[in-house]
């Protein structure tokens, strides 16, 4: 009896020993693989393994059961007991792909590729398919964690042909979101092999401007690469956008208020949203019938979208107050795609609602995005107290920060007369008076000292009034501070044509609408003409208000292609995953009393 029970046992752990080993292979070694034991079975077998390489396989095997299972923690335990020195170079590859993949589930791409970076890894194309595409997958996604787009979408495209099925048009759905999202002077379609192809498709969509321009250039992209796998297989984002060349935009609904607080700038907004639909009727296009709707005598959204959907729109173009967007952005669906004229509190809204305003936050993460460029990385800030300078505070630090820069003073600008004190203490002013004085008492006579501010700040992020800039400049001037760069939003500009005003704020440089810098613009010639407010603060209103005609039939555009941008008025225009139009802006400096063009930031 004894003996049938010894004889069961070897039996099973030959079983057992089976069950998690591959078909072995010469010099790579067997592979483990799911088994059909648990994970404590696995180790005790491993306890009472014969051969190291026997007990390490076993282990490997058990983490590798654990991970599957969701369990991280308990995998990377395991996989610590596992000597990789022990291991034969396949057993080294399963181990590294394993130990990357816990590293992403703990969000670190770096750790992942360094497990990636294992000299076994030269073995990898000797390797069954399975492992190769398991060891591709999770470089690729540690590599697009990392910000290596180009190299993640490598990785895709050479494991691509070892897909089938759904795993197959996930991953080419995910390289061509790779692909679409390189900026246009990283796309480099000189090769024949398929990340030539992958690039010629992304530059020939973005260098076209229309979606019939680029419904063409998709077209003839497919007739000279018929082989090439996006031809036989157009990406979702590229299908739709063939589906919304085939719908063109006949009628717009324009929903602003004409009544009450918000009624000027609905009426700067609806002016140059009519200036950019009569230029394109003078271009001999056919742009969409626009009819006007009163926001301001809306009793219900509901009963607004039931008329509008009777009257034939097909996209609303507003609302412009806030109350109403944020209710639109609360809503599980709209029966019109809308284009709000402001945001909405939170991220997430409706898939039919998209949100485009003059949003400050963009401006601060301009003012973040510049001053990286220009090689900066310590920041002190001011900004004006309450809400507003709250939120483009937010905006900035975490922009900032994100991307590796430091700041190292706040301050909030309320009344005029604390500007003085509030400069000195940002720049530790006082602790060097402070030092001057007691050398003074120390020496017993007057010593000649001039305070010296800390060295450690190397710009000021403001966000002020031109009557605030007016006050700030001067005082840093005074408070020896006067060479410390200022980089500000646009809201020190007021676009008056005072010179004595600017000259108050010699040196700053400031972001602002493409509208108020470049007057020799044809459409904004013939605006200001028609309506002269327009060249002043309430330009910015008529630029936006342009820039929603020219969005309005590019939205699904904008949405379908990451990364893809239209140059408009009011700024360089992108989109969010959110669906929240996103601004860049070009950038200026006061100069003896004059408004200077700045070089453009580097995108």
């Amino acid at each position: 009896m004894i003996a049938c029970l010894r004889l069961f046992t070897a039996l099973c752990l030959a079983a057992l020993l089976a069950a998690c080993a591959s078909s072995p292979s010469s010099s790579l070694g067997e592979l483990p693989r799911t088994p059909d034991a648990s994970i404590e079975q696995l180790l005790e077998q491993a306890s009472q393994a014969k051969t190291p390489e026997k007990a390490a396989l076993l282990r490997l095997s058990a983490a590798d059961l654990a991970y599957r299972q969701g369990n991280a923690g308990q995998s990377a335990q395991i996989l610590q007991q596992v000597p990789m020195e022990q291991l034969k170079p396949g057993q080294q590859i399963f181990a590294s792909t394993l130990s990357a993949e816990l590293a992403m589930t703990r969000n670190q791409p770096k750790a992942a590729l360094t497990a990636l970076s294992h000299p076994s890894l030269q073995h990898l194309g000797e390797m069954p398919e399975e492992q190769q595409v398991r060891t591709g997958t999770v470089h690729a996604r540690a590599l697009e964690a990392d910000g290596q787009t180009l190299a993640a979408a490598r990785e895709r495209i050479f494991i691509a042909p070892m897909l089938q099925g759904e795993a197959a048009s996930k991953n080419h759905e995910a390289i061509w979101t790779l692909i679409a999202s390189l900026p246009t002077d990283q796309l480099q379609p000189n090769t024949t092999d398929d990340l030539g192809g992958w690039m010629g498709l992304a530059m020939a969509v973005k260098t076209a401007g229309t979606l019939e321009q680029q419904q063409a250039a998709i077209d003839n992209w497919r007739k000279q690469n018929p082989k090439h796998p996006a031809a036989i297989n157009l990406p979702l984002p590229l299908t739709k956008l063939k589906e919304l060349a085939s719908q063109p935009l006949s009628k717009i609904a324009l929903l602003l208020p004409q009544d009450g607080p918000l009624a000027s700038v609905g009426k700067a907004l609806r002016e140059g949203f009519m200036a950019a639909h009569y230029q394109a009727q003078q271009a001999g296009q056919q742009p969409p019938a626009i009819q006007f709707y009163d926001s301001s005598k809306l009793t219900s959204m509901d009963e607004f979208y039931r008329k509008a959907q009777a009257d034939g729109v097909q996209l609303v173009v507003g609302p412009l107050e806030k109350p109403l967007v944020k209710q639109l952005s609360t809503r599980p669906q709209l029966p019109i795609t809308t284009l709000a004229l402001n945001y909405s509190e939170g991220d997430q809204g409706p898939a039919q609602l998209f949100q485009f305003g003059l949003a400050a936050e963009d401006e601060a993460r301009e003012v973040s995005r510049r001053a990286r460029a220009d090689g900066l990385h310590r920041a002190a800030i001011m900004v004006p107290k309450g809400e507003w300078g709250d939120r483009v505070l937010r905006a900035f630090s975490q922009d900032w920060q994100a991307n590796g820069g430091s700041i190292v003073a706040t301050e909030r600008v309320d009344q005029p007369v604390q500007l003085a004190q509030q400069i000195a203490d940002m720049f530790q002013l006082r602790q060097s008076e402070a030092r001057a004085k007691s050398l003074q008492n120390a020496a017993g006579t007057n010593v000649a000292a001039q305070p010296s501010r800390r060295q450690d700040i190397e710009f000021i992020f403001l966000a002020a009034t031109p009557q605030q800039a007016q006050q700030i400049k001067p005082t840093l001037n005074f408070q020896y501070a006067g060479d410390v760069p200022v980089y500000a939003t646009s809201h020190v500009y007021s676009a008056s044509g005072d010179v004595n005003q600017y000259n108050d704020m010699n040196g700053i440089r400031f972001c602002e609408t493409p509208w108020l810098l470049e007057t020799s613009d044809p459409l904004r010639q013939q605006v200001v003409a028609q309506w002269p407010q327009a060249a002043g603060s309430l330009g910015r209103l008529y630029a936006m208000g342009v820039d929603a005609y020219r969005l309005a039939p590019r939205l699904g555009q904008l949405k379908a292609l990451p990364d893809s941008r239209i140059d408009g008025e009011s700024g360089s225009l992108g989109m969010t995953q959110t669906q929240r139009v996103v601004r860049q802006l070009p950038w200026a400096q006061f100069v003896s009393g004059q408004v200077q063009r700045l070089p453009d930031t580097p995108r």
